[in-house]
């Protein structure tokens, strides 16, 4: 132990023990909030190569507990697991919440071109590029 710091356990405090955040410690706090949230969660692990580099994206997911309700959160990840994005991260969720999408009883609609749009084509007939008057 050359080189190391190291704190003996008589000099810590009593009570629980710092304990380490992994992907199970993570996949826990997610099932407490949620089925949407969990499946949000797992999404993000299955994005990264090594579990380890989704910890903080996943925290962050989850974090958004502190500022709004665990139920609120698990509606915004239930209307951001139906929008497009594959693996729905903090920034797709915090705009959900900050809007309150998650409170008006309804989603969102996802986009749908509307029947009216005339199709795309020539807007100028021939007589424009003819060089006639114009």
């Amino acid at each position: 132990m050359v080189n190391e710091y190291r704190t003996h356990d008589s000099d810590l405090p009593d009570g629980p023990r710092y304990r380490q955040w992994d992907p199970d410690r993570v996949r826990e706090w997610a099932a407490r909030v949620g089925e949407n949230t969990t499946v949000v969660v797992n999404r993000i692990f299955e994005s990264v190569p090594v579990d380890e580099q989704g910890l903080d994206a996943a925290l962050a997911v989850l974090r958004l507990t502190r500022r709004y309700s665990a139920a609120r959160v698990e509606t915004a990840a239930g209307i951001a697991l139906d929008s497009r994005v594959r693996s729905p991260r903090y920034a797709h969720l915090r705009p959900i919440l900050e809007s309150n999408q998650d409170q008006t009883g309804r989603r969102q609609p996802r986009f749908e071109p509307s029947a009216w749009e005339e199709p795309a084509g020539y807007v100028r007939g021939a007589d424009y590029y003819a060089g006639g008057t114009r």
